[in-house]
């Protein structure tokens, strides 16, 4: 499994590497929940090569297009922020879309995982492309002509009037790029803070999101992090949270974004960049990994994160099925890897045991 783990990290370097190579090192963004009148696209999914080709075909067009889910930090890559048309964010996580997507007056464009099957209600409106296919939907092949979906978007016309939307938590507009570059340009900053006391812990708050009871103990878990601490978070269980306003510490944003689910490589670099800063293990750090486990790539991260040695991970709200009691046992013993309880006997866990 470790050796799963292993190989894992390298393809997210290798991932890493290319987006930041393609569209450049993510930058801290101010993302808008808003909707602007006239025609739309909605883009969910994960894959950023999709959006640009999209953002291409449409400009000119008098269409905006808006992102959905882990599409959220493309927002905060140079090359595609370099669009106007590339509005702001619309929804929640992938498994809000029937009830999102329900009626939306604009097409929608499905790319790679995370993603619901559609509704009677909106299927005309769905695209999909690469490996992803619903019965009834058109299909964009290789070729990559959106024209299609340019003609559908014209064709339903978008919403008449601006529309302000929230998040889960009433907030109007979301963060994003806090990228492993972003974050460690302030290292000094926060090794500083961390030595002077002003900032005590962090907390790694990140995984998927699902519709299954007990997630909303993340949504309570970050909400009572003490105001002396960081909370790190990426992939789509991010949306529980992420329109609270936290507040700063120093002046760097007390909840930071690094991305997709393919960014927890951001997270392990940061980790590993402090722990050389401190002259400690990543283990040693005051640094606590609350994890929302749901489908098989969180898999993969969980097992690159055992690869590398770290301990005391909290994952919930259920086990993964795969971890019978040997292997849980296993974990137990040598990892201190435990499911999640309550957010106030977390919190209090993680603070003191660091």
């Amino acid at each position: 499994m470790l050796k799963v783990g292993e190989i894992n990290l390298r393809c997210m370097a290798l991932l890493d590497k290319a987006n930041t190579e393609t569209y450049g090192t993510p930058e801290p963004a101010v993302v808008t929940l808003a909707v602007e009148k006239g025609p739309f696209i909605v883009v969910t999914g994960h894959d950023l090569k999709d959006l640009q080709l999209l953002l291409e075909q449409t400009e000119g067009k008098g269409i905006n297009i808006y992102t959905h889910g882990e599409m959220l930090p493309a927002h905060a890559y140079p090359f595609l922020k370099k669009f106007p048309h590339l509005k702001g964010n619309f929804g929640t996580a992938w498994q809000n879309q029937q009830k999102e997507f329900d009626h939306l007056p604009a097409p929608i464009l499905y790319t790679t995982n995370c993603l619901m099957p559609p509704k009677k209600s909106y299927a005309d409106r769905v695209f999909t492309t690469e490996m992803v296919s619903f019965p009834g939907a058109v299909h964009i092949d290789e070729k990559k002509d959106f024209t299609p979906i340019i003609e559908k978007a014209l064709e339903l016309g978008g919403y008449k009037e601006d529309q302000i939307f929230t998040g889960i938590n009433g907030g109007t507009q979301v963060t994003t790029g806090f990228g492993h570059a972003a974050i460690l340009s302030h290292a000094d900053t926060i090794v500083e803070a961390v030595k002077s006391g002003a900032i005590r812990h962090f907390f790694l708050v990140a995984g998927c999101d699902g519709a299954k009871p007990g997630r909303n103990y993340y949504t309570e878990f970050v909400k009572q992090t003490p105001s002396d601490s960081i909370v790190l978070t990426l992939a789509c269980g991010k949306f529980r949270f992420n329109d609270l306003d936290l507040g700063e510490i120093g002046g760097l944003p007390r909840l930071m974004d690094l991305g997709q689910c393919n960014d927890a490589y951001g997270a392990i670099q940061v980790a590993v960049t402090l722990a050389d800063a401190f002259g400690c293990s990543v283990n040693e750090l005051p640094l606590s990994f609350i994890l929302s486990w749901y489908e098989q790539k969180a898999v993969c991260i969980l097992l690159t994160l055992l690869h590398l040695g770290i301990k005391n991970i909290r994952l919930g709200p259920s086990l993964p099925a795969f971890l019978s009691p040997n292997i849980l046992n296993v974990l137990v013993e040598n990892y201190g890897i435990a499911p999640v309880t309550t957010p106030e006997k977390d919190i209090q866990s993680a603070t003191l045991s660091h």
